[in-house]
């Protein structure tokens, strides 16, 4: 059994890192909200962006004779080539947040072990991860979530582009957390580039483009991808901060219940010392009136 001692200093260690993850926890949800705004004002915006992108594309096929245009981000290719982007944080203590994202990417590396597939990773913990196991990482991105602006997804999206351009590139994937609540985020892969079908949708109102809807929309799918690639880092950050936020706040009342049962323990040791000196003090003073 241990003595009052250890645990007095163990209820003292405990009451310590209690105060850290409360205080981590404050830290987290002050950043969440200010992320989720950021986040939540992001969305219409890409989602505009996206119903131009239908709009034109319905423009450039009904309303030129050439049809629909052959545009390198929206032409499907074949290959065995593909890139593929992990994003995940910079530090830890998030909970599940870095490990479901890095357990989904190992399964789809094992389901595509016959593609050559070229890894990019966002954020240290992913990084860390595969140079552990040594498998060979294209390109990294650290810090971006220090003070993550449009900046980070320009060269993000910018990098990414020229490699779809440059090199015959069969898909680029990313698989990110995204943002749903302060208690859940979602798992997300999908495709970049190509861009995936785009629907024709019918303008409501009927604009005059300057120049040509086929010249805005060479001009527009570029800025489209690199939109979305903000788009998803804010989804990260926010999901990271919401995780972070959860798993702190579990920390702490752990630390509290543990805290509770320490103290109960002590108690009863204190209590059971206190009740055999009583009893050693009633018998020696019996023993002094005997004699």
């Amino acid at each position: 059994m241990p003595s009052l001692r250890e645990l007095r200093r163990k209820i003292k260690s405990i009451k310590s890192t209690q105060q850290i993850t409360k205080s981590m926890k404050m830290v987290a949800a002050a950043r969440l909200n200010r992320a989720q705004n950021r986040t939540l004002a992001a969305r219409p915006f890409a989602d505009k962006m996206e119903q131009l992108l239908h709009e034109l594309a319905y423009l450039s096929h009904h309303a030129e004779e050439n049809g629909f245009p052959e545009n390198p981000f929206l032409k499907e290719r074949s290959g065995n080539r593909m890139d593929l982007v992990l994003v995940t944080s910079d530090r830890g203590l998030c909970g599940g947040f870095n490990s479901r994202l890095i357990r989904h990417t190992l399964e789809f590396l094992r389901g595509h072990d016959k593609e050559d597939i070229h890894l990019w990773v966002v954020g240290k913990k992913g990084r860390n991860f595969f140079r552990r196991i040594n498998f060979k990482i294209e390109k990294e991105y650290l810090n971006f979530f220090q003070r993550l602006g449009y900046q980070q997804a320009e060269i993000l999206g910018q990098d990414l582009i020229e490699r779809f351009l440059g090199i015959k590139t069969r898909e680029i994937r990313i698989i990110y957390n995204e943002f749903k609540s302060r208690l859940e985020q979602k798992l997300v892969s999908r495709r970049l580039l190509p861009i995936e079908d785009i629907p024709e949708v019918k303008p409501e109102q009927d604009f005059l483009y300057e120049p040509s809807c086929r010249e805005i929309l060479e001009e527009l799918l570029p800025r489209y991808v690199k939109a979305q690639v903000y788009r998803i880092l804010l989804e990260s950050e926010a999901a990271e901060l919401a995780a972070r936020m959860v798993a702190m706040d579990s920390a702490t009342n752990n630390a509290g219940e543990l805290i509770d049962s320490l103290t109960l323990t002590m108690n009863k040791i204190r209590q059971s010392t206190i009740t055999k000196e009583i009893s050693e003090i009633v018998g020696g003073a019996e023993a002094l009136q005997t004699a």
